[in-house]
């Protein structure tokens, strides 16, 4: 379980696909020492799982299906990740309880600068803008963000400094594709609305 308090930002040092697994090795000054093998780990917002360890870097693999789902297929060497570790029982909650598992792909359709901060529009599928609601959560590349405003075919966040220097949604332009994971919770209240439609088993 993560929060989307985006950690650090990660360099992709390799990024290589072999029989449709994709190899990663990612540079993480200070983050990659408090990552074991095993360990879980938000890459740009989807939960990976450590496969090995260095003084800098951590390596991990994402397979087939996560391709399908993310954009962690598009990384290459050179390229910028957010990185989170889990959160501890003991820790403030500072975003909102996220899973690190991917509901979609958003596409950047507009950006406009607003006083140092940036306001940004997305596209979406049906699928993700029926969980969203203005105000509510959202979590874009693995950054917890509040839904300004939810439209027939796109939402909009806004990006406040802070954010925009701690993280790589500062260097946002249109056509942009960022991994999207709605608010748990929200599909929790679904699941329960809808019992009678999903019988529980026994």
């Amino acid at each position: 379980m993560f929060t989307g308090i985006v950690e650090t930002v990660g360099t992709i040092r390799k990024a290589r696909t072999r029989r449709g697994l994709l190899d990663l090795e990612i540079e993480a000054r200070g983050l990659a020492r408090q990552v074991k093998r095993g360990d879980s780990i938000a890459v740009a917002g989807v939960c990976l799982t450590a496969t090995g360890t260095q003084r800098h870097r951590f390596s991990t693999q994402a397979m087939s299906e996560t391709l399908g789902r993310t954009t962690l297929g598009s990384l290459e060497r050179g390229g910028k990740v957010n990185l989170e570790l889990p959160v501890r029982l003991a820790d403030r909650l500072g975003g909102h309880l996220v899973q690190g598992h991917i509901d979609g792909i958003a596409h950047v359709i507009r950006v406009e600068e607003d006083d140092g901060a940036l306001r940004v529009w997305m596209s979406a599928s049906g699928e993700v803008l029926r969980y969203l609601v203005p105000r509510g959560s959202v979590t874009l590349d693995g950054v917890s963000l509040t839904v300004v405003e939810v439209g027939r075919t796109s939402f909009q966040v806004a990006l406040i400094p802070h954010t925009l220097a701690v993280t790589t949604l500062e260097r946002v332009v249109i056509g942009d594709r960022f991994n999207v994971e709605v608010d748990v919770l929200a599909k929790y209240v679904e699941r329960l609305m809808e019992g009678e439609r999903w019988p529980l088993t026994r």
